[in-house]
């Protein structure tokens, strides 16, 4: 079963031991804010890159999977 979570930097810290992939979606477009990727206290874990998508945009969609260095 796949749970999808989208936004919530403090509860996907908490969750952070049971994310298995990292969706990352990146637009060319500076902001003075905006919400942290992971905002509660959590111990550093590595995802390797496993896909990239680039569009005419600029955007660009970043896949990472745990494990993987």
């Amino acid at each position: 079963m796949g749970i999808w979570l989208c936004g919530g930097g403090e509860l996907a810290g908490t969750l952070l031991p049971e994310i298995d992939e990292l969706i990352v979606k990146c637009y060319p477009v500076a902001v003075g804010a905006g919400i942290p990727l992971f905002s509660a206290a959590f111990r550093p874990r590595r995802f390797g890159l496993v896909d990239s998508r680039s569009f005419a945009g600029g955007a660009a969609v970043l896949t990472y999977t745990a494990g993987l260095d």
